[in-house]
This record gives C-alpha cells, sequence and structure tokens, in this order.
C-alpha cells in the first residue's frame, strides 16, 4: 500500500501488504490507550482497544475519545481496519470480510500470542443487482468500535466491529428483501468441533492455553453467532448460513462463546453484537484436544 496521511494530522507509514504485519504494528502503536472505555459491543480486553481505518489510500486514527465519520462516499477496492487485539479488510466487490485476524498484543484475555488469522473470510452471496451502486452509506470509528453501512441497488448492508481480544467483536447485518447465504471459512490451522462440555459448535485450534509467563493466553475458542439465521451446511473448516431479512451472523470468542446459554433472540432491528449473555452463566473447562469436525 503507498504511503498515506492521516486525518488529525497523523501520518501513517508505509504498510506491508500482509495483515499479519498492519496488525502488529498498529498494536504497538495503542498500547498507550489503557482503560479505554468499552462502546456498544463487548470486546473483552485488560488494554483498551484502538482502531484505525484506510479508505481509498488514506488513514485515519482519531484521537482517544474524538470520532471520525464519512457519508455517502464512494469506495474502491478494500477498507482496511486495524486494531490493537484485531484487525481484517472489507471487499466493496462482494462486501465480504477477509483475513479476520487476532494480533497477539499483550493483554490478559488474549487468545494468541502472534498474529492469527480466525476466519479467512466471511463473504454473502449477493447478486449483481445486489450490489449495484454500492457505497459508504456512513462509516463511523471511536477509539475501540467501527460501524460501516453500506447502500446498494437493492438494501443495505452493516458491519459493526469490536476491537477486543475477546466477546462479541463482530457482526454482519443484511437489510435486503429475501435472504442472503454467508460462507464462513477458517483460517488456516483452525477447525469447527463439537464442545463435548455444551454439546455446541465450536471453533479453534485446539492449542491449550498457558497460564503464566510471557507467552500466558487463554485457549483460542469462538463460535458463530447467528440471529434470524440457519444453518445450511458444516464442514471442519467451513459453514454455511441463510440469514433472513433484518437477521445477522455475528462472531464470538472466548468465554463468551463457551458459556451455557441459550443462544440469541431473534432481534430484527438495530441488533448489536452484545444482543446476548455475557459473564453471567457458567463457563465449562476448556476442550482438551478437541476433534475436527465431520462434514454434515
Amino acid at each position: 500500500m503507498d504511503t498515506t496521511t492521516t486525518h488529525r494530522g497523523r501520518t501513517a507509514g508505509r504498510r506491508t501488504a500482509g495483515i499479519a504485519a498492519t496488525v502488529v504494528a498498529a498494536a504497538v502503536a495503542a498500547v498507550a490507550l489503557v482503560g479505554v472505555t468499552p462502546a456498544q459491543a463487548s470486546g473483552k480486553t485488560s488494554t483498551g482497544g484502538d482502531y484505525a481505518v484506510t479508505v481509498n489510500g488514506t488513514t485515519t486514527n482519531p484521537a482517544v475519545g474524538k470520532d471520525f465519520r464519512l457519508r455517502d462516499t464512494a469506495v474502491s477496492g478494500t477498507i482496511a481496519v486495524r486494531g490493537k487485539h484485531n484487525g481484517f479488510d472489507i471487499r466493496l466487490a462482494d462486501l465480504g470480510v477477509y483475513d479476520y485476524t487476532l494480533t497477539g498484543a499483550p493483554d490478559s484475555q488474549r487468545m494468541v500470542t502472534k498474529p492469527t488469522v480466525v476466519f479467512a473470510s466471511k463473504v454473502p452471496s449477493l447478486t449483481t443487482a445486489q450490489l449495484a451502486g454500492t457505497r459508504l452509506s456512513s462509516l463511523e470509528v471511536r477509539d475501540d468500535t467501527l460501524v460501516a453501512v453500506f447502500s446498494t441497488g437493492a438494501g443495505k448492508f452493516k458491519i459493526q466491529a469490536k476491537d477486543g481480544a475477546q466477546g462479541g467483536v463482530f457482526q454482519m447485518e443484511t437489510e435486503f428483501a429475501g435472504p442472503v447465504t454467508f460462507t464462513h471459512t477458517l483460517g488456516a490451522g483452525l477447525f469447527y468441533f463439537v464442545n463435548p462440555y455444551t454439546g455446541k459448535v465450536n471453533f479453534g485450534d485446539g492449542t491449550a492455553a498457558v497460564t503464566s509467563g510471557t507467552d500466558a493466553h487463554q485457549m483460542l475458542l469462538g463460535k458463530d453467532s447467528p440471529q434470524v439465521a440457519t444453518k445450511t451446511s458444516q464442514t471442519a473448516t467451513t459453514t454455511t448460513w441463510t440469514v433472513q431479512p433484518g437477521g445477522r451472523m455475528g462472531g464470538v470468542l472466548g468465554e463468551d462463546a463457551v458459556e451455557l446459554s441459550a443462544g440469541a433472540t431473534n432481534c430484527t432491528s438495530d441488533c448489536q453484537a452484545q444482543n446476548q449473555v455475557r459473564g453471567s452463566l457458567p463457563v465449562p473447562p476448556d476442550p482438551v484436544d478437541p476433534t475436527p469436525i465431520a462434514s454434515r
């Protein structure tokens, strides 16, 4: 990516092509943001988060407590989102999210110790008509939260994210006349499995937690978090979902992904990534040597 100039007087250096390098750089830059107050979505961290966003080649990282907003903007290529704890790209060609990565930045809630691609892609299957005239209707970035709304020839598409090490950190919402199919593909080394303590499908890499030392981390555990959606296929590395109008596909990491909850409600309007039980129900032990799920 070419050298760019940020808003609010900040300068961004030349970024490498790989997402791993960029999220590490963002993590280092954000270390000072200890104690940032969480916003809407629940991204659990002990050190706070900080999103920077690149749109049309210009990178912006608003000052602590300040908003950055865009309205009705034509965008080409990808929107790059880089935080202290996670980062990802939004591709305008299909409104898919690519290379959703945990950075492994130092934090008591972290589940990895180095940049790890959790999802290679999260892609909605939209028709040419549905994608026609796609524009960035609105973008809001404040500290550790991001909300992006895209308008298209047939409806709207919303992405919400939280720069947290775990918790309810991501979701995509559809506002089209009919259902939309989503395909989730895990990153290399991750797999879906049935949690023996809950009977529910989780994903992770099977690496046990390390409780102390410089490499301390929790076990990498997550789950797809559907709302008004039906799973249509499941393999060890992919899932597909049919999401009804007003529904959403979320992503939950850490304890929230395994606690013994009843699941999400049937919210179809202004659903938030935290629209789930968080931290108030029993959390089972970590699974031992989980086995990749069989295709079904």
